[in-house]
């Protein structure tokens, strides 16, 4: 098939791919449905079977009013500085309500600061909450007391801990331990309960992300990138669960299990809360307020004896997507990278790259190294599409004559085309057969250098300071809709006027989006382009045709 057709073929494919996933995103029916409760699920006070809280046992509307939770009450704030985190905590709840990214900057207009993950104030409210569930034990509305007023990772320390203490009086004392790790976004939430009572203590600790479900600033135009919660089990693997189901009131989320985590996803960052393999645990997600969801899960405490004391372990990540370090934290937590549908081809794409950039250090140079070896590899089948389309040039005249033969009769027209590439031994979709076959390739690279954290503030040479942002002076595509015009003229004309003209205009309309696109994603069709021009340039003049147009 000539390259007028391919173009259109290749458009209309890419464009298709972008609108199914958007649409999947929107619209997409969950299996195995189940009404979303307006109280999380909790544990039986009986048994260590999860069930249906009592009204006791909320921490939603009924114990909690929906204003406590959409304004984010504040009291004192106390301050944790390490070598990648710049934490506030807040002695109402004592939890971590804002922070800090160190060495992840933001871009755009503010490019340069430390990124905020967290944030208790702004259009896009995200934060940590966990407590206690049953009667007035302390939750994430409760008053604690702080071990220190703030605290700092030392060069010569590696690890800082901070204490948040609540007291029931003749009831429950409970103290909430943070530990950070030099190096590590990986922060351990110890939670120890003392039974201050002369009765048994039994009782359910929650952990959940408080967020709005507005996307973070920065994310990249005509792409869709999710941001919501997501859950993961062994036996339901990974579950993602939009903010617009949780609208709609339906949903499936994993339930019970004794294994798995939740996470809250957004463009090249998570969070989640890992607990250890063994410990029960019930997963849920509701809406709390005008635009304010809740994901989290509950933990059974062990019952407590008068006098005793247990405690719940949970470590929290809170960082980059970065794919080896998720997958060593929790099995399959290195999934909330969203590579698409073809994840499979994705993953091996992302650690060659990764392989190649080991080697030379740049992450645009990584991206060239990796078009050449992808079109190397593809050299066979690129060969027979650019010969199949060399011996279409070749029946341009001929296929002229047809058409002034058969005028406007359209049928006795392709009747006679056909009869023409029998003859001539051409199949007409020799030249697209070859390009169907790698464009799952294609579009699991596209997805590799949209989703990889790692291209994030990269720099390539000059004025790209930064590969998962638009080239600034629009170099790049400028570049690519030029190599576009070239492969055209390359190619056999179309004997419709119409579609000659339509054809003259499609690279224009094809490069338009890429105008928006990451560079990274716009290198790697820079490069494309210019092998294939190579490429093609090279097989015409060996089949005897580089001088004809």
């Amino acid at each position: 098939m000539p390259m007028q057709r391919m173009i259109p073929l290749l458009v209309f494919i890419f464009s298709s791919f972008m609108l199914w996933n958007a649409w999947q995103q929107e619209h997409l029916p969950k299996q195995n449905t189940v009404q979303t409760q307006s109280n999380p699920v909790g544990v039986n006070q009986a048994s260590s079977t999860p069930t249906l809280p009592s009204t006791e046992k909320t921490i939603s509307a009924s114990a909690i009013s929906n204003s406590e939770l959409t304004n984010l009450k504040q009291g004192e704030r106390v301050k944790v500085t390490t070598d990648v985190f710049q934490a506030e905590f807040d002695t109402v709840g004592g939890d971590l309500k804002r922070l800090k990214l160190l060495k992840q900057l933001t871009t755009g207009q503010d490019a340069g600061k430390p990124l905020d993950l967290f944030n208790d104030v702004g259009d896009i409210p995200y934060v940590v909450q966990t407590g206690l569930i049953g009667g007035n034990l302390p939750n994430h509305t409760s008053s604690y007391i702080p071990s220190v007023t703030s605290a700092t990772l030392e060069p010569n320390q590696n690890s800082v801990s901070l204490s948040f203490k609540a007291t029931v009086p003749n009831k429950v004392e409970v103290i909430k331990t943070y530990t950070f790790t030099r190096g590590s976004y990986l922060i351990t939430l110890n939670t120890t309960i003392h039974n201050l009572g002369n009765q048994p203590l039994k009782t359910d600790s929650y952990y959940q992300f408080l967020r709005g479900s507005k996307a973070p600033p920065g994310d990249p135009r005509f792409v869709s990138t999710y941001t919501g919660p997501a859950f993961y089990t062994e036996a339901s693997k990974f579950e993602k669960l939009s903010f617009k189901d949780i609208d709609k009131g339906a949903h499936d989320i994993p339930g019970q299990a004794n294994n798995g985590w939740v996470a809250m996803i957004q463009h090249y960052f998570v969070s989640a809360w890992l607990p250890s393999q063994g410990t029960q645990r019930e997963f849920y997600a509701r809406k709390v307020g005008d635009d304010l969801y809740t994901a989290g899960l509950i933990i059974p405490v062990n019952e407590i004896a008068p006098g005793g004391t247990s405690s719940v372990n949970v470590p929290l990540y809170a960082g980059p997507q970065e794919g080896e370090k998720l997958k060593a934290l929790a099995p399959g937590l290195q999934l909330t990278i969203d590579f698409g549908r073809l994840t499979i081809i994705a993953t091996p794409i992302f650690y060659v790259l990764n392989l190649i950039h080991s080697w030379v250090n740049n992450w645009g140079v990584a991206i060239i190294l990796l078009t050449v070896l992808i079109k190397l590899i593809f050299f066979p089948l690129s060969a027979a599409s650019y010969k199949s389309m060399a011996k279409m040039r070749t029946l341009q005249p001929k296929m002229t004559r047809l058409k002034e033969q058969f005028g406007e009769d359209k049928a006795r027209l392709n009747q006679a085309m056909m009869e023409l590439y029998r003859t001539e031994k051409i199949n007409p979709l020799g030249g697209c057969l070859p390009m169907v076959v790698q464009i799952p390739v294609f579009i699991s690279l596209y997805w590799v250098l949209l989703e990889a954290v790692e291209l994030r503030n990269a720099p390539f040479i000059g004025w790209i300071h930064d590969l998962s942002a638009k080239d600034p002076f629009y170099i790049l595509p400028l570049i690519m809709t030029a190599s576009m015009f070239i492969q055209q003229r390359m190619s056999p004309k179309p004997p419709d006027p119409v579609q000659a003209k339509v054809m003259m205009f499609m690279p224009l309309m094809f490069s338009f989006m890429f105008f928006f696109f990451p560079a990274g994603l716009v290198l790697y069709w820079v490069v494309n382009n210019i092998l294939s021009i190579a490429q093609q340039w090279q097989i015409t003049k060996m089949m005897g045709d580089g001088n004809k147009k």
